[in-house]
């Protein structure tokens, strides 16, 4: 059941609307198809390296203070009920007025915007913090598990952007993505409520 939460999690960090979402959708919708991967590639990217730091960051913090750890671990969890309310409350991202700063067409650009979207997003970086918070414990040995859910988080990244990506460049999948976007925040705002409060439990 455990697993199965994270992994449920998982995707629920994956599709909540955000600066990468935004990213990816207006350099699919203004460059194509090609642009629109190529920054969802650079987004993984950006990805591992919060999985990297948070780990080793995370299992250095308990080796050197318990009591710090914990209460981590607690702001955590009310991290992702924050995420979660703010999300119900907020607008939903208006994709046609969203400021994204454009960059000539190169691959290496659109490999470069997308990492550092990801990187320097310190909304970001706190919601992983806050997710393997959860997942490292004082008295376990779960480094392989842990490990495991770094790289599945990377790779949903990944699938789903370039999803997006595929989405954006197709008419009719365009409609439709636009036309539910509300209710995927919705669903994602409310999930990330319940884990926060679950965790906190």
């Amino acid at each position: 059941m455990e697993l199965l939460s994270f992994a449920i999690l998982g995707i629920l960090i994956v599709i909540s609307p955000g600066a990468d979402f935004v990213l990816v959708f207006k350099n699919s919708l203004n460059y194509g198809r090609k642009a629109g991967v190529l920054t969802a590639v650079g987004v993984a990217a950006g990805v591992c390296f919060h999985v990297g730091y948070s780990i080793v960051g995370i299992g250095h913090l308990i080796s050197q203070n318990e009591v710090f750890f914990n209460l981590i671990k607690y702001a955590g969890a009310a991290y992702l009920i924050y995420l979660g309310v703010t999300g119900l409350l907020t607008k939903p991202l208006d994709l046609d007025n969203a400021a994204v700063k454009e960059l000539n067409a190169s691959s290496a650009n659109y490999l470069v915007q997308g990492f550092l979207c990801n990187v320097l997003n310190p909304k970001t970086m706190l919601f992983f913090l806050s997710v393997f918070s959860q997942l490292i414990s004082i008295d376990n040995n779960n480094s392989a598990f842990i490990i495991s859910y770094g790289l599945y988080i990377v790779v949903l990244h990944g699938v789903w952007f370039c999803t997006v990506a595929m989405c954006v460049t197709s008419p009719y999948l365009l409609t439709v993505f636009q036309r539910f976007s509300k209710q995927i925040n919705q669903v994602c705002s409310a999930g990330l409520i319940a884990f926060g409060t679950l965790l906190s439990l």
